[in-house]
């Protein structure tokens, strides 16, 4: 397996910030294109939340790298817990951590680079996909809106899932927390590749964006097959 995530397996990575839309089209794309699907922040979930289950001090990073070096991605989907606000903001604190990054970067080029059984290919959504984990993606796709449409859409979940006390102020400002952790931290900090397709969803329906990225899978498969 090669150090910058070189493979030949057909690979789709999609990065963008929280409530953008990235999982909605990874998900999609996934099913659609039978691509075996991983969603990077799970993996931060999961070990935010080991942490705090284990009473680990989000700050100690040794033994959150311990904890991401013995993650069972398999266990991860199936974590109820892990969707919730308090793995997230867990996720976000242990994310600029270089040594629980370190130990999770094998995990996720192995899934990209060896997709399970069945598959031909994978799509992989996160922060640092595109720039990091498979920068020899056949597709790069960067999903973003302005936070304060994204905190919107936040703050609707919440309260389609019974949190009708949470404002829509504090969803903003957790947002932009989040944000300027992922986008300041000094080890892959979220942004675009440099050739990635910006899907800005502020504006654009789902349904658009989610047609500009199945364009894009369909002309890079178009010409990874002339190459073949």
């Amino acid at each position: 397996m090669a150090a910058a995530g070189k493979s030949s397996a057909f690979v789709v990575a999609i990065d963008g910030p929280a409530a953008s839309g990235k999982g909605t089209i990874a998900k999609r794309l996934a099913t659609d294109q039978q691509l075996a699907h991983l969603d990077t922040g799970l993996l931060y979930r999961g070990v935010g939340w080991a942490a705090v289950s284990a009473n680990i001090d989000l700050s100690d990073e040794q033994a959150l790298a311990d904890l991401a070096a013995n993650l069972n991605l398999a266990e991860l989907e199936s974590n109820k817990q892990l969707r919730g606000d308090q793995a997230a903001v867990a996720a976000s604190k242990v994310s600029v951590l270089p040594a629980v990054r370190a130990a999770l970067l094998q995990a996720q080029r192995r899934f990209a680079n060896e997709p399970p059984a069945g598959f031909h290919g994978s799509v992989l959504d996160g922060r640092d996909v595109g720039t990091v984990i498979c920068p020899d993606a056949a597709v790069k796709l960067y999903v973003t809106a302005d936070v304060e449409v994204r905190a919107q859409r936040r703050l609707n979940e919440l309260h389609t899932r019974g949190a009708s006390d949470t404002t829509y102020e504090e969803v903003l400002a957790d947002m932009k927390a989040r944000d300027a952790r992922d986008m300041g931290r000094a080890t892959a900090p979220l942004k675009p590749a440099d050739d990635a397709l910006i899907l800005d969803t502020t504006l654009m329906s789902i349904e658009v964006a989610y047609e500009q990225a199945v364009a894009a899978v369909k002309a890079a498969k178009e010409k990874q097959m002339a190459v073949a």
